[in-house]
């Protein structure tokens, strides 16, 4: 009896330590969901929990990787969409959110005070599954409002066909996919869709989420992009650095100097740069759909922000570590997010993002 339960004793130990590995793997959660932060005692390292964006994840993947080769910390990322970090801001949840959509001045009504610091940009992308398409796909800002108010329901279309002549369009129906969780590449794209198209901006609005008039909702980016991977027709809109690594093909959009322009860093840039005056006064302000001055700038192009409690009370040296981390990401990791199809911010507004960060305090205290 004593060996049984030894034996027994002893696969109860091994599952436990399983179940440990598991949790520091995938994230751990206390009551309610609620992302813990860890203090290791044994290796010295933090733990520090985040989420939010799924657009800036694959940077924030890199970023964390690179920063903890340096540094006794661990960034634990959760990826659930801007929305569903800003639910996570509010409950008091982790220490930081990354969102694509900053909150405006009646959002923050209510809330404790909450620093918005941009740490990068890039394009929106729109995916398509088009096999019998021999040359890449154009379409203006008119005809993409009009293919998700459902206005436009077949590839061959007039105004599809318009926007590319002489190309051979599939005898096919289109078949629409979004996001259908709150999200940022969400805001972006339907702030783009209203700036261009007033008809799309009265019916339906733009934010992280809106009432699709048609389509079929996906929860987050990957899901979208193997929506439109697996189904002939369909179109989609995702981040620039999930479309390169899928290989699906993505469509150019016609800016407002009349150019056809393929997303890129160099593009996005460009749309970015446009907006440079109107960010010195207030960094929230949208830069889609730039002038038509901005030549060669891709219209679909958006910033991320993270958003950070101005002050932290827990432990010592909490805020500490998320100004340091950011700090890395507003300094050398610019140069990874070129690596990984981003956009690095131009020196103004970095630095406008580092003096946002000196803003932050630990239980009302400047931090050293």
């Amino acid at each position: 009896m004593n060996s049984n339960r030894k034996v027994l004793g002893a696969a109860y130990a091994v599952l436990a330590v399983g179940m440990m590995i598991f949790a520091v793997g995938c994230g751990h959660y206390g009551e309610e969901g609620k992302p813990e932060e860890f203090n290791s005692a044994t290796t010295g390292t933090r733990w520090v929990a985040g989420s939010g964006s799924t657009f800036i994840d694959p940077l924030m993947d890199r970023w964390s990787s690179d920063y903890e080769k340096s540094h006794p910390v661990h960034i634990n990322y959760r990826p659930i969409g801007s929305g569903g970090g800003i639910e996570d801001l509010k409950k008091g949840y982790g220490s930081f959110v990354a969102s694509d959509a900053p909150l405006t001045d009646e959002q923050l009504q209510g809330l404790p005070a909450v620093v918005q610091i941009p740490v990068t940009a890039g394009p929106v992308c729109v995916i398509y599954n088009l096999p019998g398409l021999k040359t890449p796909l154009k379409l203006s800002g008119k005809t993409l409002a009009g293919i998700y108010a459902s206005d436009i329901i077949s590839w061959q279309d007039p105004a599809i066909a318009h926007d590319n002549p002489g190309a051979v369009l599939p005898h096919t129906a289109i078949i629409l996919t979004h996001r259908s969780d709150g999200s940022g590449t969400t805001s972006i794209f339907t702030s783009f869709l209203s700036k261009v198209n007033p008809a799309w901006a009265t019916k339906f609005g733009q934010g992280l989420n809106v009432k699709w008039p048609a389509g079929i909702g996906e929860s987050g980016s990957k899901a979208v992009l193997n929506a439109v991977k697996e189904t002939p027709g369909t179109i989609g809109y995702i981040e620039l650095s999930y479309a390169k690594k899928s290989g699906l093909p993505v469509a150019s959009i016609q800016n407002r100097a009349g150019e056809f322009v393929e997303p890129s860093p160099a593009s996005a840039s460009l749309a970015l740069n446009a907006s440079i005056d109107a960010l010195a006064n207030d960094l929230r302000t949208p830069i889609v759909d730039p002038p038509a001055t901005a030549k060669g700038a891709y219209p679909i192009t958006g910033m991320t922000f993270i958003l950070v409690p101005k002050d932290s009370q827990g432990s010592d040296g909490d805020q500490a570590l998320v100004r340091d981390y950011l700090a890395y990401g507003l300094s050398t990791g610019q140069d990874v997010a070129q690596e990984l199809s981003y956009v690095k911010l131009p020196a103004p507004i970095q630095h406008q993002s580092q003096a946002l960060l000196s803003q932050l305090t630990q239980n009302g205290q400047r931090i050293n």
